[in-house]
């Protein structure tokens, strides 16, 4: 081959590359711009929400009701109103630190990084969810896998892979988004072998806090057929005026 045709030959598939990495580029940030709309869907600087969290094992079948509060990501409190016998309950993360106070024994305790596996209030959610709060580009890069329509609705489908340096525990996440109004319909959880985890379902959309939203989420373990956790808000607020005093250890333990 002549010196000419192998420069032209080298020059096209540089421009070839070049352009398939622009449109990569381009898919991830429009995939990272949706996903921070879902996000945003259940985000303020600060919010005030009543609902009810239904666990139901082999064993048993149990209902909290519950009144959330948050200011920004690093500041959540979770109160129990509901059971009699579990009213006063309350968990308060701040930062990376979640602490958990019991009213029976009137005692505060710090959960230590061997308990953030453990389970959140008896639920299929684990006290490592409830510090996990980041946006989810920030620690996983999205690629959008299909567009297009799906059951009746057009929908996109992405695929989060874990960044290098995130301190996840999923090998990845697969989620389904309803394009028109943009809501989240269902997400997977894969672990480190590139097995399906957990589930988690978004249904129930209703008006909450002032915009469609699903007001029921479901969260499934793959490796116990039948159980499951349900979250039912009844009331959403969003951007509301939060005491920073109600985060603190002290405000723990009152009973509102």
């Amino acid at each position: 081959m002549k010196p000419a045709r192998i420069l032209l030959v080298i020059i096209l598939s540089v421009l070839s590359i070049s352009s398939l990495a622009d449109k990569q580029q381009t898919s991830t940030n429009r995939a990272s711009k949706i996903l921070n709309q879902v996000d945003d869907l259940w985000r303020g600087s600060s919010s005030h929400a009543i609902a009810s969290m239904t666990v139901h094992t082999r064993r048993y079948t149990r209902t909290m009701k519950m009144e959330i509060w948050s200011q920004g990501r690093d500041k959540t409190l979770v109160r129990i109103l509901a059971p009699l016998k579990e009213k006063g309950a309350a968990t308060l993360k701040t930062g990376n630190s979640i602490y958990t106070y019991l009213p029976k024994i009137d005692r505060t305790i710090r959960l230590t990084s061997a308990m953030m596996s453990g389970s959140w209030m008896g639920s299929h959610f684990t006290n490592d969810d409830l510090v996990k709060e980041s946006r989810m580009v920030d620690d996983y890069t999205p690629q959008i896998n299909f567009e297009g329509e799906r059951d009746g609705r057009q929908v996109m489908e992405f695929t989060l892979t874990p960044k290098p340096d995130a301190a996840v525990v999923w090998g990845k996440r697969v989620l389904l988004v309803q394009k028109n109004p943009l809501l989240p319909l269902h997400e997977e959880y894969f672990d480190e072998d590139g097995k399906v985890a957990r589930t988690l379902d978004f249904s129930d959309v209703k008006t909450l806090g002032g915009q469609p939203r699903p007001a029921t989420l479901t969260l499934t373990p793959a490796d116990k057929p039948g159980e499951y956790t349900r979250i039912d808000y009844q009331e959403l607020e969003l951007n509301v005026p939060v005491d920073p005093g109600l985060f603190s250890l002290s405000s723990l333990k009152k009973r509102h």
